[in-house]
């Protein structure tokens, strides 16, 4: 992967930005258009408008994609602060040795336990199950969508 600039920062969902949303609108215009032209085939425009709603209902969902995407960014946010706070250093190293299955198990845990899983999974590499597993004092997410 390049180094991230100015330049290549923008990130483009394709199916959302170049499929989904341009289909919608010339289906959308079209439908439109026709509606108003030819009456006599409204269940032919009915039909239409079934596949208007089903590409309208495919780019909510990857909408919704969004969201879980940038949850994930905030748990990663979440540990490094947190990591922060317990340590009282930065956790640049912790990030990049450890995969976001760990990351997101260690939110369940205590501090208590943070640490002690922390070092686990640095030392053992276990999985996140095999973190959550561990936990004997379970620390609730209820916010999570």
């Amino acid at each position: 992967m390049n180094a991230q600039n100015y330049k290549n920062h923008r990130k483009f969902y394709a199916p959302h930005h170049f499929i989904y949303l341009p289909a919608l609108l010339v289906l959308f215009g079209y439908g439109i258009y026709k509606r108003s032209a030819d009456e006599e085939n409204e269940l032919l425009w009915t039909l239409f408008s079934g596949i208007i709603f089903l590409i309208l209902y495919l780019a909510i969902m990857v909408r919704q994609h969004y969201a879980l995407v940038l949850q994930d960014r905030m748990v990663v946010i979440e540990f490094r602060q947190r990591y922060f706070e317990l340590f009282g250093k930065r956790s640049d190293d912790i990030v990049s040795q450890l995969n976001f299955s760990q990351i997101a198990a260690l939110r369940f845990a205590y501090d208590d336990e943070f640490k002690t899983l922390i070092e686990r999974a640095l030392n053992e590499n276990i999985s996140g199950d095999e973190i959550k597993k561990s936990i004997t004092n379970w620390r609730p997410d209820l916010s999570r969508v």
